[in-house]
């Protein structure tokens, strides 16, 4: 996941939660407390484009937007496929054009309409790595959510896919991972919590999870848990840029300030992300 989504998944979780988004993090008082569809119709926020007539997407802040744009060449081959789609009237060949087609809307970055398409194609042939697929592209649309209704519909058919990914691979702890997160941005942020916790004890060097349960700790300001979250996954992981980043911004809010701007420093000779860039001088600044 890319630090734009990692940002934007932050909010989105901000908005169904009902936090106070803060620069880069969100704050709440305790960690505990954050604690088959026809094929000729589509669910309510699918991309406008996909030939069908089914209403307009509920409005979004720009920042869904990232996802929405497509280059001629993939809207012409989404074009074709579309039509070719329409034009099967076997479910077999439906089946197999759905998953071409949900294939050409993840590469035009239509996170929702690939999840719709995929699904379709797992329901036609059912199967953990189609189910897999489906989950990934509607988790993508979730991390890119900028409503609570939005990150909402999006994690709830996420959700919906990984646990059958789940039934036929309880191990799979990057869905599981995946699952809490959308629990987390739901009304029962517990069982996400719950979740995380679950996959750490199974797996404690997993970092999808040591990151998730640091953002976590950062969106309740118990920065000295942050750090030992965010120091566990920079032990695993050294070159993994956000856990770094995170990791300073913890040690800045504890008080270690010669600790911070080390760390700080070095995030700068790991990314040459401007973005990054920017909020890494901004927070070298007020140290």
């Amino acid at each position: 996941m890319s630090r734009a989504q990692i940002l934007i998944l932050v909010i989105a979780i901000a908005l169904a939660a009902g936090m106070f988004f803060l620069p880069k993090v969100v704050v709440t008082k305790d960690d505990s407390t954050v604690a088959a569809e026809q094929a000729s119709a589509l669910p309510d926020g699918h991309s406008e484009d996909d030939g069908h007539d089914h209403g307009p997407a509920p409005a979004t802040a720009a920042a869904e937007g990232v996802h929405s744009m497509a280059t001629p060449e993939q809207l012409m081959e989404l074009a074709t496929v579309r039509a070719r789609y329409n034009k099967a009237s076997d479910a077999k060949t439906r089946g197999l054009l759905a998953n071409e087609l949900a294939a050409a809307y993840a590469a035009a970055s239509k996170f929702d309409s690939a999840g719709y398409y995929y699904e379709l194609a797992a329901e036609a042939r059912p199967g953990e790595k189609t189910y897999r697929k489906a989950g990934d592209q509607y988790f993508e649309a979730f991390t890119y959510a900028a409503t609570q209704q939005r990150a909402s519909e999006m994690g709830g058919k996420a959700r919906k896919m990984y646990e059958q990914v789940l039934k036929n691979n309880p191990s799979d702890m990057d869905a599981k991972t995946n699952v809490a997160m959308t629990y987390i941005a739901s009304e029962n942020p517990m069982q996400g919590i719950t979740l995380l916790r679950e996959v750490i004890s199974a797996d404690p060097k997993n970092q999808k999870a040591l990151f998730n349960l640091g953002i976590l700790s950062v969106q309740s300001g118990q920065w000295d848990k942050a750090a030992e979250r965010f120091q566990e996954l920079v032990t695993v992981n050294p070159d993994h840029v956000e856990g770094t980043f995170y990791l300073a911004v913890s040690l800045a809010e504890t008080g270690k300030k010669e600790e911070a701007i080390r760390t700080f420093n070095k995030v700068k000779t790991m990314s040459s992300d401007p973005a990054l860039i920017a909020s890494v001088d901004e927070y070298l600044a007020k140290l």
